[in-house]
């Protein structure tokens, strides 16, 4: 490839004529042009405003530094303070005063480069730094959204906040990566310069301490040391451990998906203790991670990382998105929950099977540095961290071929796994995430603290208050609904008539001052609050504690507010009129209507609530007053607890209302979850669709929310991912369907008289003129003795409702894989069943012949089956699509089919043998 520099001025607009600070550059393959470049030293007015919104310190804003220590030292002799220039009118006169000398930059205006030459067009940048002998940094500005090309590979993007408005994406390259770089073991002389480079971080005394440990017992520590050298001056250092856990991290995270163990030696495995390069070397990182693997002989490093409230962050990495950038994230895997008891000595080791503290766990590996994911910098913001929101951010965070480097989640009190909020209460859980999924996401996103107070459709942002603005190329809109502030107006109470006896909608507006003992609860930090607040101020004293609400939540508040120690006799649990079908039948209710009446919990059904007092003190509540139709009822207030009223949050709806998207009653959205700006997506409870479809009953409420947040995420990847859209088939025309989803929906929480309380069930219309389809029913135990299980079969025989009311805890991730089984599946269930064999599904599905099931990989197992089922019996078609929906693998097959079956589990069997010790190992024929 040959490279020439323009020596005369083209009759084209786009070639200027040439001068000392601009350059006109051919790219030349075969004697023809396959590219243009245009270069310049000259900062103009715009690329300054781009810059301006970035954070330079780390390049030293892109000024000589020997200027600048010149403008020290003569601030110095003058006796004044000077900083130096940084605002966009300061620099505008430093580049008119001498554009050459003050800058240490220069600019790409135009590239252009045939598709197939954009890798080779590397071999560019050396000459262009030939062309400006003394200036140490090549800028690359390119407007958003816009995805990365080969060209910029070799550049280092330059972070931003959510809060950037920059309409630019910035890429720089430093001279010194023309250079080479040497990558070698760490020695005893390069102490001093180690501790210079890592002088300003944290945890800078724990990378010292290794380097030690590694100078003076390498072996006994398990520890390397490598340094990355440049000329004679280090620029980073990189310290790894022998990986001691690596059976624990394949039990408990998905590495099967990118690698194969059996490749590999256990002591090729190490993770990743300490690593620390100079920003502007980042380019500097594949090599280092290259070499180190090779000097190390390694072939796989993990790194972890921590949430903000645990401890055991104590390595140094800095920055951490030169680790992230060539490091594949690893989804956790669902754990089965074993019965150690009855196991015995066969249950898993104990180091499988230990908790230790959650982290997100990423992988560097040598095909993941050989095909690194590719950039994507569109702007990506999402509102409201819900179950959809979070899980249309994990299902972006685990594509292994991409890398999204601008994901905002705009959430009112943060991200929710900031905290450790385990057995917090007061609200039910839909058991979607754990900490280590949410360990995961954070990891990969920005988090904006703050709450959506507008949207700006044509400049595209959102506002949110106390940060200001975010902007957008696509706004996810996922806040679902909350419990809402109760209207403090005093009512009339005074002969009540039936119309105030009906919940009225909740009115929009953004209540006045909030008593201080006023608790409206609707995420984990309102819970965190409240209980903080219930130890601080209310357990001694004597006053009430009132629980308004017509849903599942009153009552697990209840429970939490005895499980304080709160006696029953101060709780006041008022019930709405009409009161909904809050459990799924009558055995539950009953058994929680009795616990309430034996913890002595005053119950008060049909009330509205009509006013609230705070006497002399407007910050307290004080009492109460509810009606009904027949005279009101006045309590003592020292606590009230709302959990009454859902709906849109009153600044959501105004920012959608305001900005003239399209509102009846919810977020009108189509099946694509598009609303009517092609920018802007909507899902979740927050949504409805369109009257298009004729579908009024169905709605993203009536559907698990982590399955409507992974489609929603597959649908803007068809946008976003070229990849995707070259591997699959074209997308056909929309139609008048909506998305049926097919998980199930979960509720769980702690009920009254310490019931733990589980119910799966099968997504369902709102409506009730779906048609009828027997059910059989496999109900073991009680709610008198505790330990009641009620399973329900469709008429297929699958499992597709699931209730337990249990006094001991319950396995929730082992019950949560009987959804959808076929009850051949699960020990020809319904046969014992019906003949008095079963008679407890606890004890049931604590044998050893349960666990493969509960395993997070038996789905594969029945897919494999399922093939070797359809191919044997093609020429015969007894396997019809029918079929299979309805019957277990195996059911029509012969003696070679069955043993085809036998021969597949028993290699399933083996090849999970760690999490599986249970099932003895059978040779193969």
């Amino acid at each position: 490839m040959d490279i020439t520099d323009e020596e005369t001025a083209s009759s084209s607009d786009s070639i200027e004529l040439e001068s000392e600070h601009c350059h006109s550059i051919t790219v030349e393959a075969d004697k023809a042009v396959v590219g243009f470049i245009k270069v310049s030293d000259v900062i103009d007015i715009y690329n300054l405003e781009i810059l301006d919104h970035f954070d330079l310190r780390q390049f030293k804003g892109f000024y000589k530094i020997q200027e600048k220590q010149a403008e020290v030292a003569a601030a110095d002799l003058s006796g004044e303070e000077q900083e130096p220039s940084s605002t966009l009118e300061e620099r505008e006169t430093q580049m008119t005063e001498a554009p050459c000398k003050k800058y240490n930059a220069f600019c790409i205006r135009f590239f252009l480069t045939k598709k197939r030459f954009n890798l080779r067009s590397v071999d560019c940048i050396q000459y262009m730094f030939q062309l400006f002998p003394y200036l140490d940094y090549c800028i690359f500005t390119f407007d958003l959204p816009c995805a990365e090309f080969g060209f910029l590979q070799n550049f280092l993007r330059v972070p931003t906040e959510p809060t950037n408005l920059s309409p630019c994406a910035l890429y720089i390259f430093h001279r010194s990566g023309l250079g080479r770089v040497e990558v070698r073991k760490a020695v005893d002389s390069d102490r001093a310069a180690v501790s210079d480079l890592v002088k300003d971080l944290n945890c800078n005394k724990s990378l010292l301490q290794d380097l030690d440990s590694f100078y003076n017992d390498p072996v006994s520590v398990m520890l390397q040391g490598f340094v990355a050298q440049m000329d004679t001056q280090i620029v980073g250092i990189l310290i790894i451990k022998d990986e001691q856990d690596v059976d624990y991290l394949r039990a408990h995270y998905n590495i099967d998906n990118y690698i194969q163990f059996s490749q590999y030696r256990s002591e090729e495995h190490a993770h990743i203790r300490h690593f620390v390069l100079k920003p502007f070397r980042g380019l500097l990182s594949k090599h280092f991670f290259k070499e180190v693997l090779r000097l190390a002989h390694k072939s796989c490093l993990y790194y972890r990382t921590y949430p903000s409230h645990c401890s055991h962050q104590d390595s140094c990495v800095d920055p951490l998105d030169f680790v992230l950038n060539y490091a594949v994230p690893i989804s956790p895997r669902k754990q089965i929950i074993y019965p150690l008891e009855e196991l015995g000595n066969d249950a898993p080791s104990i180091r499988l099977t230990e908790e230790q503290a959650p982290f997100a766990l990423s992988l560097i590996c040598r095909k993941f540095l050989v095909q690194p994911r590719r950039n994507i910098n569109t702007r990506i913001v999402v509102v409201g961290a819900s179950d959809t929101g979070l899980s249309f951010l994990e299902t972006l965070c685990l594509r292994p071929n991409l890398k999204f480097n601008n994901l905002a989640l705009v959430s009112t009190h943060g991200f929710p796994g900031d905290c450790d909020h385990k057995d917090i209460g007061f609200l039910s859980t839909s058991h979607a995430y754990n900490s280590k999924d949410l360990a995961l996401i954070h990891s990969n996103i920005n988090v904006v603290k703050g709450k959506m107070v507008s949207i700006n459709r044509k400049s595209k942002y959102v506002l949110v208050s106390g940060v200001g603005k975010v902007p957008y190329n696509y706004l996810i809109l996922c806040t679902g609904l909350q419990y809402s502030v109760p209207n403090l107006t005093v009512e009339n109470v005074r002969d009540p008539s039936n119309d105030q006896l009906q919940p009225q909608p909740t009115e929009h507006t953004n209540p006045g001052v909030v008593p201080s003992n006023l608790f409206t609860l609707n995420n984990v930090h309102d819970c965190m609050a409240a209980r903080h607040w219930l130890y601080a101020k209310f357990l001694d004293q004597k006053d009430n504690a009132i629980i308004y609400g017509d849903n599942i939540d009153v009552y697990i508040s209840v429970e939490t507010l005895l499980s304080l120690g709160i006696p029953g006799s101060r709780i006041h649990l008022v019930l709405p009129p009409p009161e909904p079908a809050v459990f799924p039948n009558s055995l539950v209710e009953n058994a929680v209507a009795a616990a309430l009446k034996v913890a002595n919990v005053h119950v008060h059904r049909d009330f509205v609530l009509a006013q609230m007092n705070s006497d002399e003190h407007p910050d307290r509540l004080t009492s109460v007053t509810f009606t009904n139709d027949s005279e009101p009822l006045h309590l003592q207030c020292g606590v009230f607890l709302n959990l009454s009223g859902k709906e849109i949050d009153c600044d959501v709806l105004e920012s959608i209302q305001k900005s003239l998207l399209l509102f009846d009653d919810r977020l009108v959205i189509r099946a694509t979850f598009l609303t009517t700006d092609s920018s802007i997506y909507g899902a979740g409870p927050l949504t409805r669709f369109s009257h298009w479809y004729h579908s009024d009953e169905w709605s993203h409420a009536n559907f698990n929310s982590k399955e409507v947040g992974q489609d929603l995420a597959e649908t803007l990847l068809s946008k976003l991912d070229a990849i995707v859209e070259n591997l699959e088939e074209e997308s056909p025309v929309e139609g008048r369907l909506i998305p049926i989803y097919k998980q199930a929906k979960i509720q769980g929480g702690k009920l009254p008289g310490g019931f733990n309380f589980l119910h799966v069930t099968k997504p369902s219309p709102t409506t009730a003129r779906r048609p009828f389809t027997p059910t059989t029913q496999i109900v073991t135990g009680g709610v008198k003795t505790g330990n009641y299980f009620c399973i329900e079969l469709d008429c297929n025989g699958l499992v597709e409702t699931i209730i337990c009311l249990s006094l001991e805890p319950l396995p929730i991730s082992n019950y949560l894989t009987l959804y959808g089984k076929h009850e051949k599946l699960l020990g020809q269930m319904l046969r014992r069943y019906r003949e008095g064999l079963l008679q407890d599904l606890y004890s049931f599905f604590r044998q050893r012949w349960c666990m493969p099931i509960f395993h997070d990989r038996y789905s594969d197992l029945e897919k494999e089956l399922w093939e070797k089922v359809r191919l044997k019996d093609t020429g015969s078609q007894r396997v019809t699509e029918e079929d299979s929906d309805s019957s277990p693998p195996g059911s029509f097959l012969d003696a070679e089919g069955r043993a085809t079956v036998r021969n597949v589990t028993q290699r399933f069997l083996a090849n999970n043998k760690d999490l599986l010790p249970m099932f003895s190992e059978v040779e193969q024929p």
